[in-house]
């Protein structure tokens, strides 16, 4: 016997994950500066709360970065030739 190949080409799709099973979108803040962060929230406004509180607890941190985690799904159109 001989080994065989066979290949599918088609087209992926790739979106946010809207689906009711997704995981949650959240966000969090982290202090560029000392490198601490907040929790991960389903609500943003949680996130900038704790910005504000790190940044009134130290007045020379004034830089802070966004991180963002959304669920995305890929999938395959029907691949040609199937």
């Amino acid at each position: 016997m001989s080994a065989r190949s066979v290949f599918l080409f088609g087209t992926w799709t790739l979106q946010p994950d809207q689906e009711p099973d997704a995981e949650p979108v959240t966000y969090a803040m982290q202090c560029a500066v000392c490198g601490e962060s907040s929790g991960p929230a389903e609500d943003f406004l949680d996130a900038q709360h704790w910005t504000f509180r790190h940044a009134g607890r130290n007045p020379s941190h004034h830089t802070y970065r966004e991180l963002i985690r959304r669920p995305w799904r890929a999938w395959m159109d029907r691949p040609h030739g199937a």
